[in-house]
């Protein structure tokens, strides 16, 4: 997946704001359960968020975000606090149920 331009992301990060958290990275961190919930989460909604429940350091948050999205195809749209937003287009063009500008 490319790269999204700054109004895809700022458009993203809007129809995220009422979303609730799906995934949580608690104390054991990223595992294997992790990648296969954020995967099969990108695989139902498109848009997600992800919440780190025991990590405060942002360089740590940033680690785990793009190892993610190496192993899933996703995009992280945004992080805001502890929470990451995550975009993956649907494989299936029938299914898809965002249009990005």
């Amino acid at each position: 997946m490319q790269r999204l331009q700054s109004i895809q992301a700022k458009y993203l990060r809007g129809l995220a704001h009422p979303l609730k958290p799906i995934v949580f990275i608690g104390q054991k961190g990223l595992t294997l359960e992790v990648i296969n919930s954020t995967e099969a989460a990108l695989n139902k909604h498109e848009l997600i968020k992800l919440k780190f429940n025991d990590f405060k350091e942002k360089p740590r948050k940033q680690e785990i975000c793009r190892i993610i999205e190496e192993k899933t195809g996703c995009r992280l749209v945004g992080t805001i606090g502890n929470i990451a937003i995550l975009y993956r287009e649907h494989r299936d063009p029938e299914k898809r149920k965002i249009q990005l500008p």
